[in-house]
């Protein structure tokens, strides 16, 4: 396993929709590996492969580190499809690891269904709410290409304008491997 440096706002990859996994492979289970290795680094508790510079449709999330949610196992979603979103959402304070440093509330759903295939090419349906629906969405973001400025109101978004600029030009301090500039 390896910790992989992340890539961070600026990065074209992360603006890009990423492409589906065709097979699942001894690569592709070496990565969730990886993946999972490297955010528990950073001290998070989701990533997209994009947010490693890789161009496929994965994340890891693992929530279970967060107080009440120990009962959730850590899981690996490969073309996850989100097929169900509650009317209600809720606005909460998010952060990501390709944005150090930056917070933002966001609203989203409070409760989703999501369909993906897991590591053993099985076709599974997860019903989610509250912080786990929250990260799972966080992360599809990432696979279409959106991120937490896209998702804040217009007003904040010109306000984090300095922090993104920082973030950009690698100039936070933080405690993790990043991708060089580009």
């Amino acid at each position: 396993m390896a910790i992989l440096p992340i890539t961070v706002y600026g990065d074209a990859i992360l603006r890009q929709k990423a492409k589906p996994v065709e097979k699942i492979d001894d690569e592709i289970i070496s990565l969730i590996r990886d993946m999972f290795e490297t955010m528990r680094n950073a001290n998070g508790i989701g990533l997209a492969a994009n947010q490693v510079n890789v161009d496929k449709q994965i994340f890891v999330v693992d929530v279970s580190v967060v107080e009440g949610l120990e009962h959730i196992k850590p899981v690996a979603m490969i073309n996850p499809e989100i097929i169900l979103t509650s009317d209600e959402s809720v606005i909460y304070e998010e952060g990501c690891l390709s944005l150090p440093t930056l917070t933002a509330d966001v609203e989203r759903p409070e409760i989703i269904k999501v369909r993906y295939l897991n590591a053993d090419e099985e076709i599974v349906e997860t019903e989610a709410d509250d912080l786990f629906a929250r990260v799972i969405l966080h992360e599809y973001d990432h696979l279409i290409g959106k991120m937490i400025p896209d998702r804040v109101e217009p007003k904040l978004k010109k306000k984090l304008q300095s922090k993104l600029r920082d973030i950009q030009r690698r100039k936070v301090d933080i405690n993790y491997p990043i991708t060089e500039k580009q």
